[in-house]
């Protein structure tokens, strides 16, 4: 089964290796690893997929959140929750094709971000499977990609405020970010060892 955990780390050199490392030690699978900036200055957010049984996700976020530098961990697959991923592919074009392609990108809802006289790169977001059925027409068309670069999956929990938005929101509890992620830490280790009991 696929998990997409979702955790806020600080930006501190090393982290990345520390959990990829936590991962081999788990026998877990990486399939899929993005990292960016969040809304919250010195904390990035990793998204990571990885394909696991359903019985080893809460020893997975535990293990995550004994990492230092670890604020907060998410099995966002759990809920309710929006997953996009980002493609670019550069195919082939003759005077032919070009049309067909921009009817296809129009189909797709992908942008055409270059076009050259020989290729042309297309731009897509959305869900994993919207990506592979661009790629399955463009190849069962005959089209012929010449490069390919999508990113991990990206993904958010619907409905679900982090503190910096509950404060924008007006929520008035004078209490910090960091200081709320390190208090949700211990709340959900405290329930995962009570699952495990």
């Amino acid at each position: 089964m696929l998990h997409t955990f979702v955790a806020l780390v600080e930006d501190k050199t090393g982290l990345l290796s520390r959990v990829a490392s936590l991962f081999r030690r788990l026998n877990v699978n990486i399939t899929s690893l993005t990292v960016g900036n969040t809304e919250t200055a010195g904390v990035s957010r990793t998204t990571i997929v990885a394909e696991a049984a359903e019985d080893r996700a809460p020893r997975i976020m535990a293990s995550l959140y004994k990492l230092e530098g670890v604020l907060e961990v998410d099995d966002v697959g759990r809920h309710s929750a929006v997953i996009r991923e980002l493609a670019l592919l550069k195919v082939a074009i003759s005077q032919k094709t070009r049309s067909d392609l921009f009817q296809l990108a129009e189909v797709f809802h992908a942008r055409i971000v270059d076009l050259a006289p020989e290729s042309l790169m297309l731009e897509i977001t959305g869900s994993a499977s919207k990506i592979e059925g661009l790629v399955q027409i463009l190849v069962e068309g005959n089209y012929r990609i010449l490069e390919m670069a999508r990113s991990g999956r990206m993904a958010m929990r619907r409905g679900h405020h982090t503190s910096r938005v509950l404060e924008a929101l007006g929520d008035t509890t004078p209490t910090a970010p960091k200081t709320l992620m390190v208090d949700r830490k211990h709340e959900t280790l405290d329930l995962i060892e009570e699952d495990q009991a």
